[in-house]
């Protein structure tokens, strides 16, 4: 038996910057090219910046998971972060990466990139499209001990077929040996973490375990899917998320299936440590 609760997206805290926050210049108003009136438009899954619930401050060992919109030719200035292991994926548009350890980098739809805080790193953030917007969604993972040299690296997608109706591994704990489920994933953090993404064809359906001891964070990036386990369903859409847990010593044996064409999914698996979540 497994615990299945769905987050709709209206329970979710959005929130919309003013432009100087990080260092950008007025909104376009009337520019036909923006699909959002403000530069950005950000939907926080647990208490971030003005944002807070003390009794959502994070799920497990994800502590942030914020679906970013920024529009052409905007972004987040030089800004600092330190002891976290971010992970972030684009979704569509290209994400431009600069940091304080000399990377610089552009990613495009379904390409992930990580940062290892560690001890300290400034990085920035930017569409640099003059035309078409960009969406990511930026996951901040605790790591499994602070003080941690910094670090960063990416995987830029090459096809979309390497997801289409099948779970691609993106992310894995670094401390995985060979013998571990996620040795051969491209992009290792410092924590007991995995990242799957699927884009499911409608009608075409794909099994998800959660192992007993562990739990998994459910976001439906686009599109539409059904989630069944045991004699429960529900239903996500786009920018929808659910809770899941194994409550039995068998785990929970979940059932994905796409409800619209190009359903695309992704999953944050770790420890279930009893730490966070909307329904404890």
């Amino acid at each position: 038996m497994g615990m299945l609760r769905k987050i709709a997206a209206s329970a979710l805290a959005v929130s919309e910057p003013h432009p100087r926050m990080f260092g950008n210049g007025p909104n376009e108003v009337g520019n036909k090219l923006w699909t959002n009136s403000n530069w950005l438009k950000s939907r926080f899954h647990f208490s971030f910046a003005e944002y807070y619930n003390p009794k959502n401050t994070q799920f497990g060992v994800l502590r942030v998971m914020n679906d970013d919109l920024v529009q052409p030719s905007r972004g987040f200035g030089t800004h600092p972060h330190a002891n976290m292991e971010i992970v972030t994926y684009v979704v569509h548009g290209a994400l431009t990466h600069e940091d304080s350890m000399g990377t610089c980098e552009s990613l495009g739809r379904g390409s992930i990139q990580f940062m290892t805080a560690g001890t300290g790193v400034a990085h920035s953030e930017f569409n640099a499209d003059p035309e078409k917007p960009l969406r990511f969604i930026q996951m901040w993972i605790v790591p499994r001990k602070r003080g941690l040299a910094p670090n960063y690296g990416s995987m830029v997608a090459e096809t979309a077929s390497s997801c289409l109706n099948t779970w691609s591994h993106l992310v894995a704990d670094a401390a995985a040996t060979a013998s571990k489920s996620g040795a051969d994933a491209p992009v290792k953090i410092n924590q007991d973490v995995n990242i799957f993404v699927a884009r499911l064809e409608k009608g075409k359906t794909l099994p998800l375990q959660v192992e007993p001891g562990r739990q998994a964070y459910f976001l439906q990036v686009e599109g539409s899917v059904t989630l069944t386990c045991a004699q429960e369903s529900v239903e996500l859409h786009q920018h929808d998320a659910a809770e899941l847990c194994a409550e039995s010593p068998a785990g929970a044996s979940i059932v994905v299936e796409g409800r619209s064409d190009d359903a695309h999914c992704l999953v944050v698996e770790m420890a279930h440590d009893g730490k966070g979540g909307r329904f404890q």
